[in-house]
């Protein structure tokens, strides 16, 4: 794979700096849910303290806080929210219908459904029976109803008052007393209209809110002409009940208007009674809670909006529970706040989407007790209209830091793709017809990487082509080296062959020996410098002090050199060092020893220690040549000698310079020549780093 494409692949981590984004706004988020329940939760607080100690604005017929909820016979009326016709239709109505009671079975039963609804002061109610023969009362035949009909009871200053509603034909209909009737109770109030259905009636009825007592009983009589049928009744009351019909449950009109005063726009505020019955309710204009803040209007783009509502939809959210048909609801925020707690909980609009809803409850408190709760409902547009200008602008952010980071990258992996091919083809054409042609490698200047590596290379190439013009002179070399010995050997074995003096053949032998030995010490130095490398790669390293090491060998090297000066310049007392003993020795004795060689006689050879800021500066100094310009950079390679044209006895392969780098390097230092200041002679160097302790 080429370095273009891994660099396009390394970018697609560019792509976590939206998901960290996403985190980010995720925190943010969080923090504004947790603010927008804190302050829900204390509007649910204001609120219910402000109905604190009235427990009349929730229970205008106080009996009704002191008993027990019987939830299977109350009656719930909800507030309609516009004007009624009584016209014996359900047009109007919710489809949703409060409640059903039933009685009986087959062609002898009674069942009816029922809705209940007040507005300016008046009771509604709207009952749909099921009767497969509608049997209408006949006045003819007797002065008490004996058709079917629906039994009314109410609660007035203490006393049941009960009516029945009866007719002889569809149409507009009238309550009448039946029994006792309170005086001032006038039945003819109750008003409605009976309207026959394909399974029955339908019986729609008004009357004043007042005349109930807050107590409201229905029982619906099912009369059959079969001969010997009984007539059969359903409702929330019994034929021979003598107690108080059961309480309606109904907003009272006090209790609107205070809650109406806190009505804002975006939030649903909600008043129940103990048992989770709904007394009163400030909604916002329209059905959707938080008032139909959609956030279209906040300028965001709706794909990017969809989006942002998808990151942050939440699966484990419930659906936001509504108040049901018969006026009660069933939220854990309002069950711990009718316990006396305050509590919120967020729900998911089910037919909102991803859009989200805070419900925060508090209770209503009198007399030490819990006699209600609040409930405060705001959707999560308002403030997810924030966020989604933050994610939109995050996202755009993103995707252009993405784009120009990518750009940046593939132009980055262009760039280096090219430098790199060009290192290559340069090292390839470097090579022409077995020559190295250094001058066609070019040398960078970059100070990165690849830079480096060209300068290594370019190192590496000049190192080789020294090398292979060692080897080009070697055989010279070699010869100049050889052929005086074997020139010697071969004089004195002719010689020896002609000559029977017995003196003159012993001369003989000693240059035929002499040539042999010179022979064996050009092969001993030749090996000399691989013997070194594997010493060194095998030697340990321990603390040494080159003071007493110096003063130790400095009478060894006065014995060795008797003709020449040999010194010690050491003004330190202590030098620790970590090295081999045995390397720093044979080091020293090859300094020496091309110092002698090259000093003059009696001329004096320093030896010298000195302290420098990160180092020791071990060196040998000698009075003689300078060294040659030309050989400035090679003294320290293998089998570069300045000897060349010296008349020596020794053996000059130009191997001593070249194993004192080698044991340099391998104690972590390093070796340099240099001449004089004076330019009287040459001194060779050896740093070494001190021991760290």
């Amino acid at each position: 794979m080429s370095l273009r494409r891994q660099l396009i692949l390394v970018s697609l981590l560019l792509l976590t700096l939206p998901w960290a984004g996403c985190q980010f706004v995720r925190e943010i988020e969080g923090a504004l849910r947790q603010g927008q329940a804190r302050a829900l939760e204390a509007t649910a607080q204001a609120v219910a303290a402000s109905f604190a100690d009235q427990p009349e604005l929730l229970y205008p017929w106080p009996g009704r806080l002191a008993e027990p909820a019987d939830t299977d016979h109350t009656l719930y009326a909800r507030a309609a929210g516009a004007p009624i016709i009584v016209d014996g239709y359900a047009d109007g109505w919710p489809e949703q219908w409060t409640g059903r009671f039933a009685s009986g079975g087959g062609a002898q039963r009674a069942a009816f459904r029922y809705q209940a609804a007040t507005r300016d002061e008046q009771l509604y109610l709207l009952l749909t029976v099921e009767d497969e023969e509608v049997v209408y009362d006949n006045p003819g035949l007797s002065p008490e109803p004996n058709g079917d009909r629906l039994l009314l009871q109410t609660w007035l200053h203490g006393k049941r008052q009960q009516y029945v509603i009866a007719t002889a034909a569809p149409g507009s209909v009238r309550a009448r007393p039946d029994g006792r009737r309170h005086p001032g109770a006038d039945a003819q109030r109750i008003r409605g209209y009976w309207q026959d259905t394909r399974n029955g009636y339908t019986l729609e009825l008004e009357l004043p809110l007042a005349m109930t007592g807050g107590r409201l009983g229905l029982q619906v009589v099912n009369i059959s002409r079969r001969a010997g049928s009984a007539p059969v009744m359903a409702g929330n009351i019994g034929p021979l009940d003598t107690a108080a019909p059961p309480w309606l449950v109904f907003s009272p009109t006090p209790l609107r208007a205070a809650l109406d005063a806190f009505a804002t726009p975006g939030r649903q505020l909600q008043v129940f009674d103990t048992a989770g019955w709904q007394l009163a309710q400030a909604a916002p204009a329209t059905d959707s809670v938080g008032g139909g803040a959609t956030g279209d209007g906040n300028g965001t783009f709706w794909l990017l909006q969809a989006l942002y509502r998808r990151i942050l939809a939440s699966e484990d959210t419930p659906p936001l529970p509504r108040t049901a048909a018969d006026g009660r609801l069933a939220a854990t925020e309002l069950e711990r706040a009718l316990r006396g707690a305050v509590d919120s909980r967020w729900y998911r609009e089910p037919e909102g989407g991803s859009r989200t809803v805070l419900s925060a409850a508090a209770p209503v408190r009198a007399g030490g007790q819990t006699i209600g709760g609040v409930v405060v409902r705001q959707s999560s547009e308002q403030y997810l209209s924030l966020t989604d200008r933050a994610f939109g602008h995050l996202l755009g952010y993103s995707l252009l830091a993405i784009g120009l980071a990518a750009l940046g990258l593939l132009t980055y992996a262009s760039v280096l793709s090219w430098r790199i091919g060009r290192l290559s083809r340069a090292a390839g054409e470097v090579v022409d017809k077995g020559a190295l042609q250094l001058e066609r490698f070019p040398r960078s200047r970059a100070r990165d990487e690849i830079g480096e590596l060209s300068r290594r290379y370019a190192d590496l190439l000049a190192e080789l082509q020294a090398y292979n013009e060692y080897l080009r002179t070697l055989s010279r070399k070699l010869s100049h080296e050889l052929r005086t010995p074997i020139a010697v050997i071969q004089s004195s074995l002719d010689n020896l062959e002609q000559e029977d003096t017995r003196d003159q053949r012993g001369v003989y032998v000693g240059r035929a020996r002499e040539g042999l030995a010179r022979l064996n010490r050009i092969l001993t130095a030749m090996t000399e410098a691989s013997r070194v490398e594997e010493s060194v790669r095998g030697d340990p390293l321990i603390p040494l002090d080159l003071v007493p090491l110096l003063r130790d060998l400095l009478p060894a090297y006065q014995g060795a050199y008797p003709g020449h000066q040999i010194r010690l310049d050491c003004k330190v007392d202590s030098a620790l060092v970590l090295a081999s003993p045995d390397l720093l020795v044979q080091a020293l004795d090859k300094l020496v020893d091309n110092a002698v060689s090259f000093s003059a006689e009696e001329a004096p050879v320093r030896i010298g220690l000195r302290a420098e800021d990160t180092h020791w500066e071990l060196s040998v100094s000698n009075r003689g040549p300078a060294l040659p310009a030309s050989m400035q950079g090679q003294l320290f390679e293998a089998m570069v000698s300045v000897r060349e044209n010296r008349a020596s006895g020794g053996v000059h392969l130009g191997l001593g310079l070249y194993i004192v780098k080698l044991i340099s390097e391998y104690l972590g230092g390093s070796a340099t020549a240099s001449d004089l200041a004076d330019g009287s002679g040459v001194c060779v160097s050896l740093r070494l780093p001190p021991e760290k302790n």
